[in-house]
């Protein structure tokens, strides 16, 4: 493999400026799949279209495959390709919107804080996953009892979580004199800018509580709405975008064609014009967010936990059933798409089928599995903040209730074969005792719901939903995953 990207296709757009324009304003802390076929793509259609030179410095944290990312990056010039993938075409993009890119295993925690303190970063941004930010799910506050926030109090000069690093950036920069930069966060959690504010704020307290107001005083956090499917890179995929490309590329990914941003325009050290390219900044980013996490999310989860178990390995596989796709369209018409509150004009109905559409799409090789991971961050905004509204006013959720039975059943980690699940989630372990301990889905089923910071204290005792849900678990159990869902059609 030669050091750059060289194609032999010579359709596929290249970067056409002089990259050494480019200054590293933002320092993008999570350089995953997500992050480079969105932020890092919004931005490099912004280089080709402007004089900006809005360059971004790219931060892996953690060790393995992350390090190796980023190795990867430096070996090609911090070029990489994207696919964009419809139902019958491929678009390869060769981004270039990187210029430096930091792992602290190859270039120390130093190198990387300073990067951020440097006065010419305006931008901290995240995409770090919501197990990335160290809050507890029932509360939302910082776990100060997290292993990485423990470490980080006591050794700041060299962090463990990404919050610990921002917040050690912030006290450089105060004491520097130099002027706060904006942390956006970019992460599929609900009002992430309020998330990344509590967390930081939250290790800034327990270190210096003037830091903790100064931080207060002079850094914004925007809440942001990001929208793109991009499955995990597989070898079938990278093989694929190589004999398209003419070269391989380890750090290549695809994605769908779509593509959504939606940004609170509350940026304290200015900002790249990313509206310029599609992005849309808004006062208010809230029902956008709502509408993407219960409706797109939500429907995501239920199909990754009753896919997985009724055998389909992607979403688009799980979409050729009629009666999984008739419900994913009423689970987010008939139970999601009523808790919201959306600007005047909000076509809800047409947002529903463009993400029926998006999810049968079959280029895009979306496992189950890997929606289903972490499913102890993820249930709380996507399927259990809309039951509680169904509940205050007496209403219907029977899909919603069986997203959660096909979850519980997926985390007993054993499918409907008796095969192994490799269940990815912090509380993997607890879910294993329950099973162990209580042999009858009635008691499996309250024991599961006492986990306060998933369902919280209200859910566990709300008598509605223990029956409805035990009744989904019942019936899964019974029928298995795919009659449960034909039977929503009755």
């Amino acid at each position: 493999m030669e050091q750059n990207i060289v194609t032999t296709q010579v359709s596929v757009p290249r970067p056409q400026w002089n990259r050494s324009r480019l200054v590293s304003r933002i320092v993008h802390l999570g350089c995953g799949a997500f992050h480079r076929a969105h932020q890092a793509l919004y931005t490099h259609h912004l280089l080709e279209g402007s004089d900006s030179d809005w360059g971004i410095c790219e931060v892996n944290l953690m060790p393995g495959n992350d390090e190796k990312l980023i190795r990867n990056l430096k070996a090609q010039d911090l070029l990489y390709t994207v696919a964009e993938r419809s139902a019958q075409t491929t678009e390869l993009k060769i981004i270039g919107s990187m210029k430096e890119a930091l792992h602290p295993e190859s270039d120390s925690c130093d190198a990387i804080i300073r990067a951020m303190a440097r006065p010419e970063t305006a931008i901290v941004s995240l995409t770090i996953t919501e197990k990335g930010y160290c809050t507890d799910a029932a509360s939302g506050e910082l776990d100060l009892n997290h292993p990485f926030i423990q470490h980080d109090i006591a050794h700041p000069q060299s962090p463990k979580s990404a919050i610990g690093y921002i917040v050690e950036a912030l006290a450089l920069r105060r004491q520097q004199g130099s002027k706060a930069f904006t942390v956006l966060s970019c992460d599929n959690v609900r009002e992430n800018g309020h998330v990344a504010k509590t967390a930081v704020l939250g290790l800034a307290i327990a270190r210096d509580p003037q830091l903790a107001e100064w931080i207060a005083s002079h850094v914004t956090f925007p809440c942001t709405m990001v929208d793109r499917i991009v499955p995990a890179a597989t070898e079938e995929t990278l093989a694929q975008i190589a004999d398209q490309l003419g070269v391989e590329d380890p750090c290549a990914i695809a994605c769908e064609q779509f593509r959504q941003w939606v940004i609170e325009d509350n940026f304290v050290n200015g900002r790249p014009d990313w509206d310029r390219v599609g992005a849309q900044f808004v006062k208010d980013v809230v029902p956008f967010e709502m509408m993407k996490l219960r409706m797109l999310n939500g429907s995501h989860s239920f199909l990754a936990y009753l896919g997985y178990l009724g055998g389909y390995e992607t979403i688009a596989d799980t979409m050729q059933n009629p009666a999984y796709r008739d419900a994913a369209l009423a689970l987010m018409l008939d139970e999601q798409a009523p808790t919201l509150s959306m600007p005047e004009g909000t076509d809800l109905t047409g947002y529903a089928e463009i993400l029926i559409a998006r999810f049968t799409n079959p280029s895009l090789k979306h496992r189950t599995w890997q929606i289903a991971m972490d499913g102890s961050q993820k249930l709380p905004q996507r399927l259990l903040d809309p039951i509680r509204l169904h509940l205050a006013k007496g209403e219907n959720y029977r899909h919603l209730a069986l997203g959660i039975a096909g979850w519980m059943r997926y985390v007993s980690g054993v499918d409907e074969k008796g095969n192994s699940i490799d269940v990815v989630d912090p509380l993997a372990a607890q879910y294993q005792a329950i099973y162990q301990q209580y042999p009858s889905i009635e008691e499996r089923v309250r024991a599961l719901l006492a986990i306060d910071t998933i369902f919280g204290h209200d859910l566990s005792d709300n008598s509605d939903f223990i029956e409805h849900v035990t009744a989904a678990c019942q019936q899964l159990h019974r029928m298995g995953a795919r009659a449960a869902v034909a039977s929503l059609r009755n």
